[in-house]
């Protein structure tokens, strides 16, 4: 990474588009932070792996855990969801802090590092399950939220013009990491070594975070490119095509005034659906599995197979996003994810692995895209200001979709796993139909634009 010394004082302007938005223009990136701006998103990808496995590699080291501890199988289910409440919890919190200058970014990933390691220790050494849920639930929760909301939103604001494929490029490190975790702890990791295993992995990952968050730095209020003139179509296709199908929110809106536009409401819900079919697809796909009659290593590579599809999906979905429009990529998503865990329930009665792993991957892309979508959209909506806040509300949805695990454990108990993925492709269809509803706000709907009664030359006469 190359660094330039910054000048002691860089020239800019702001100017205000019709709607009165306000944007900084003028400052370079090398200006601000002394290198280019692909490094706020290099960086925080870094930092999405980093937090990545205790998420979806978790559920892989159910059977070690359960044996080495001697913990009620349903512990491990609760431990996960009691993680993901955590990490939800903190969002909004944190984008408070973040945003107030009380909690610089560097400080944030710093923190969210030390929660990661903690999380490992204590999986790995806690005399007792209640340490477990402190240390891994809680502590290793807090700091994946840290982290993952810094992260998210740091790219944001770096591309306000095309940010549909770099947020999602940084949120699929938050699957796909998790990859080479999943084959070490369902494959070598045992009795005789988990504890080694355990805390080797919390070095590694925290210092991953650490490394990474270092180098964060985020741009002034209101900052835009400087090649890109905010009050015209930019020369750059890419981003002339990405402002035209998403464009930017008319104002900066304050937490208040966004919930107030009755935005966040709908995009919490649909959010905490379709999150809580995520969630639960990686927590039940395993038991499907061979309760099917699979293989335990090709479980396993199902999983990571939906892992990495669940992390690729994540840039490959912003980028379209960027080409097609936020919210008609959101729609599809909800479909493609409901459809596949009717077709997960159908491959895995069927007995036919090829489906099973085809359908996985199915699911893994559609778990994972929604995520970009909401973060890209909250900013579309609501401006780059006061995102970390704002996605924070919407993200504290998992607050609720973190109950994946643990309601999927009791409905998978009651009407078996045929009831449960028939559930959770239905929630998934229902949370499309209330994304229908999302519109920006402030800006007039097509149906409402009265053509003019009058043409200009009748008007002239």
């Amino acid at each position: 990474m190359t660094t330039t010394e910054l000048p002691a004082s860089v020239p800019y302007r702001e100017v205000a588009d019709v709607n009165g938005r306000v944007y900084r223009v003028g400052e370079t990136d090398i200006d601000i932070m002394g290198r280019k701006r692909k490094w706020m998103v290099i960086l925080p990808w870094v930092g999405m792996m980093g937090i990545s496995s205790a998420e979806y590699a978790f559920a892989s080291a159910e059977d070690t855990l359960h044996t080495a501890h001697d913990w009620n199988s349903l512990h491990i289910f609760w431990m996960m969801t009691v993680w993901v409440f955590f990490q939800a919890a903190v969002a909004f919190p944190a984008g408070r802090l973040r945003e107030s200058g009380r909690l610089p970014a560097r400080w944030t990933m710093m923190i969210g590092a030390a929660g990661t390691f903690m999380g490992y220790l204590s999986l790995a050494l806690a005399p007792h399950v209640v340490v477990a849920y402190i240390g891994f639930s809680m502590l290793s929760g807090m700091g994946a939220g840290m982290v993952y909301a810094t992260c998210v939103n740091m790219v944001g604001k770096w591309y306000p013009e095309r940010r549909g494929g770099k947020t999602g490029f940084v949120n699929g490190g938050f699957a796909y990491g998790s990859v080479p975790f999943v084959f070490l702890f369902t494959g070598y990791m045992d009795l005789t070594n988990f504890r080694w295993v355990l805390l080797s992995v919390g070095v590694l990952l925290a210092a991953m975070v650490a490394s990474a968050g270092y180098f964060f730095k985020d741009p002034p209020k209101n900052w835009w490119p400087a090649n890109i003139d905010p009050l015209n179509p930019p020369e750059d296709p890419r981003a002339r095509r990405s402002l035209e199908k998403n464009p930017p929110a008319v104002k900066q809106y304050t937490p208040m005034e966004a919930w107030r536009t009755g935005r966040v409401a709908l995009m919490w819900f649909c959010l905490a659906c379709t999150s809580g079919v995520n969630i639960f697809g990686i927590a039940f796909q395993v038991d499907i599995g061979e309760e099917a009659g699979f293989a335990g290593g090709i479980v396993a590579t199902a999983m990571s197979l939906k892992a990495i599809v669940n992390g690729t999906g994540r840039g490959v979905i912003g980028w379209l996003s960027d080409r097609y429009g936020r919210k008609q990529c959101l729609l599809a998503v909800c479909a493609i994810l409901g459809g596949a865990q009717f077709g997960i329930l159908f491959s895995a009665e069927a007995k036919n692995l090829p489906l099973f792993l085809i359908f996985s991957a199915i699911s893994g892309f559609g778990g994972g895209a929604i995520f970009p979508m909401f973060a890209a959209l909250t900013a579309d909506y609501f401006g780059e200001n006061n995102n970390a806040t704002n996605y924070g509300m919407v993200y504290s949805s998992k607050l609720v979709s973190g109950l994946g695990a643990g309601m999927g454990a009791v409905v998978v108990g009651a009407w078996g796993h045929s009831g449960a993925f028939i559930l959770a492709g239905c929630i998934s269809f229902f949370a499309g139909f209330i994304a229908l509803f999302l519109s920006p706000p402030g800006r007039p709907k097509s149906r409402d634009v009265k053509p003019n009664p009058q043409p200009l030359g009748e008007e002239m006469a």
